[in-house]
């Protein structure tokens, strides 16, 4: 039989987790903004290669929102096992 100490310590220690695990939105959305801030300068450097720059935002766009949903999965794997 578990205790009601035990308990609140778990459910502390999956709260803290989960908090914790979803700090990596943050950074996904910093690198979200980074791959466009990057896009807009490179296109205006040299519009010419827009279409190659677009494919290559489009791919680090893919990458960095993966990161974020990875990382809300792990909050909820945390707090919900």
């Amino acid at each position: 039989m578990k205790s009601i100490f035990f308990s609140a310590i778990t459910i502390a220690g999956k709260s803290i987790g989960a908090g914790l695990a979803t700090i990596g939105c943050a950074g996904a959305g910093a690198g979200i903004g980074i791959v466009f801030g990057a896009l807009v300068l490179g296109i205006s450097r040299n519009p010419l290669q827009e279409p190659k720059l677009f494919q290559l935002t489009l791919l680090g766009f893919a990458l960095c929102e993966a990161m974020g949903l990875l990382a809300i999965m792990m909050a909820f794997l945390i707090l919900y096992s």
